[in-house]
């Protein structure tokens, strides 16, 4: 669902955003500390199509700071979270980018959900100097000392839904993918991944984050027949896809598999019969029994009401993104970026809900467990499970540690 109508009310309880249309505040989480806080910012999508990814990562960046503040801050100082909802637009992106680089003077940015949003604020945090968290599962191929990316990345997830769907269910998939560089990235790596496998791509289509209406789509599918589809649609709007796709009767006849199905509130919001089967793969999901896993769950739950069950990796991607800050922090014994970056390169490793995370020096991503899922009835149906996945498509062409100037994203070469 949408974002656009949100109230203020709804807004100011998914973490301090407010309603669409208008600039957002920031709120600060306050704790009795004498000494300076440590700012962090944070920049993420409450309202607008992107807010159905948005709203809980908003939710859960105010519980990572709210435990370690509970927890006596960083090196004896409290933790001053300011946050702003982006909308969904790419202008207030820019607009609030430098807002707290420049006038907040945060010590560090935990934030952006698309690939476009991150590519419109990177080279703002580059230029001034303040460190950067991407914590969303994505493309790949960032490779710059400033940014570290805490979600996973097709070699670590997208490989293994083709790999099962080649498997599974044959050898010519159909592509639909959001129109930006995320959806044409990652179709590349899909199409990558589908012809080392000995099998081939009938049609790729690419639709913008505004589209809802896919009945075109869905009969050109149905002309060439392939044996799988492979989306990698963003957002709310193009959630309309698989309804669509379930009410032309297609669900029955042509499996998918999705680099991004179920990351916002699909399963709680979607018939069972559109959703089952549907095969997806991340760094984490909420059916995992882990007492890391359910302990994050509980804590969400107790903050913000029984009815937060569809967390999904973007939420503890970004629970990873503070942890591994915080404890890089710690090792520094200072908030300095260039001795906080120090810190992250030494292959630090953290205990989160997503399992064992740790730090790659060289590409700046994380190495970790990646899990192969379904929906059966709106839970996760885990069937497999893949531990200490390297982010091996960035690695291949990013060097951190020999080449520390390097500043670009590389994409995938078929």
């Amino acid at each position: 669902m949408t974002q656009d109508t949100i109230s203020r009310r709804r807004a100011l309880k998914l973490g301090g955003a407010v309603a669409a249309g208008t600039v957002a505040m920031p709120f600060y989480a306050r704790r009795a500390f004498a000494a300076e806080p440590i700012k962090l910012g944070s920049l993420l999508d409450g309202t607008g199509a992107l807010g159905l990814e948005g709203r809980r990562m908003i939710q859960t960046t105010q519980y990572a700071v709210d435990k370690l503040n509970a927890a006596g801050g960083l090196l004896g100082r409290p933790i001053q979270l300011i946050a702003y909802d982006t909308q969904s637009t790419m202008q207030l992106y820019s607009q609030f980018a430098q807002k707290l680089a420049l006038e907040d003077k945060v010590d560090v940015i935990q934030g952006g959900i698309t690939s476009a949003s991150r590519e419109a604020i990177r080279p703002i945090f580059d230029r001034d100097k303040t460190l950067y968290f991407y914590n969303t599962q994505y493309e790949g191929g960032v490779c710059d000392r400033n940014v570290f990316c805490t979600g996973s990345t097709p070699a670590q997830t997208v490989d293994h839904i083709v790999d099962y769907a080649l498997k599974t269910w044959g050898k010519k998939a159909y592509i639909v993918a959001a129109d930006y560089n995320y959806g044409h990235i990652t179709a590349s790596w899909m199409t990558k991944f589908m012809k080392d496998g000995g099998g081939s791509v009938v049609g790729t289509d690419f639709f913008p984050l505004d589209v809802t209406n896919f009945s075109s789509a869905i009969s050109r599918i149905q002309q060439a027949a392939p044996d799988i589809v492979l989306s990698a649609l963003v957002g709310a709007n193009h959630s309309g896809f698989y309804r669509q796709w379930d009410a032309a009767g297609m669900k029955g006849k042509i499996p998918m598999g999705s680099s991004v199905f179920g990351l916002g509130d699909e399963l709680t919001t979607m018939d069972p019969s559109t959703t089952n089967g549907i095969v997806t793969c991340y760094g984490w999901y909420n059916s995992l029994t882990t007492p890391a896993s359910v302990d994050f769950v509980k804590g969400m739950q107790a903050k913000y009401g029984a009815d937060v069950t569809d967390l999904g990796e973007l939420d503890t991607a970004t629970f990873d993104g503070i942890m591994l800050w915080a404890d890089a922090v710690k090792k520094a014994g200072s908030v300095d970026r260039d001795k906080v970056i120090d810190a992250l390169e030494s292959g630090i490793t953290v205990e989160t809900p997503s399992g064992k995370v740790t730090m790659d020096p060289k590409t700046h991503h994380t190495i970790r467990t990646a899990y192969l899922a379904t929906p059966k009835d709106r839970k996760w149906d885990i069937l497999q499970t893949f531990p200490d996945q390297y982010p091996a498509d960035t690695a291949g062409a990013c060097d951190l540690i020999k080449n520390p100037k390097t500043n670009k994203q590389f994409v995938p070469t078929l």
